[in-house]
C-alpha cells in the first residue's frame, strides 16, 4: 500500500481545533513520511497555534491523530534531530527542579 498526503487525506486536518478556521491545504508542511503515514505541521493564520497530525492509511482508510502545539515547524525539526530522551535526562531535569537549579542544557553540552 502506497501513502501520499493528497486531497483527501489532507481534507482530514481541514480546520483549526482551537478557532475553527478552515486550512488552506498549502499551508500544511510534511516533516516525515513513509509508505503508511505522514507527520504533519499545520498552522493556522487566525490564531496562529500549530497542530502536529499523524495522518495514516489503513486497510480501513485514512485516519489521523493530531496534537496541539505552539511549536514551529522549525522547531519541530530541530527537536527530531535531537534524538531521544533518556531516562538519566528525566532525573536530571526532576533533581534540577527540586533544587531550585535553572536547566539550560539536561545533556550537559
Amino acid at each position: 500500500m502506497s501513502f501520499q498526503l493528497n486531497p483527501d487525506s489532507q481534507r482530514i486536518v481541514s480546520y483549526c481545533p482551537l478557532c475553527e478556521t478552515e486550512f488552506n491545504p498549502m499551508e500544511a508542511r510534511v516533516l516525515d513520511e513513509n509508505a503508511e503515514a505522514s507527520l504533519v505541521h499545520v498552522r493556522c493564520k487566525e490564531c496562529r497555534n500549530a497542530m502536529l497530525t499523524l495522518v495514516q492509511m489503513t486497510k480501513a482508510g485514512v485516519s489521523s491523530v493530531g496534537l496541539v502545539t505552539d511549536l514551529s515547524y522549525e522547531d519541530v525539526v530541530k527537536f527530531k534531530e535531537e534524538g531521544t530522551i533518556s531516562i538519566d535526562d528525566v532525573m536530571m531535569a526532576h533533581q534540577g527542579l527540586q533544587n531550585g537549579d535553572i536547566l539550560t542544557d539536561l545533556k550537559g553540552n
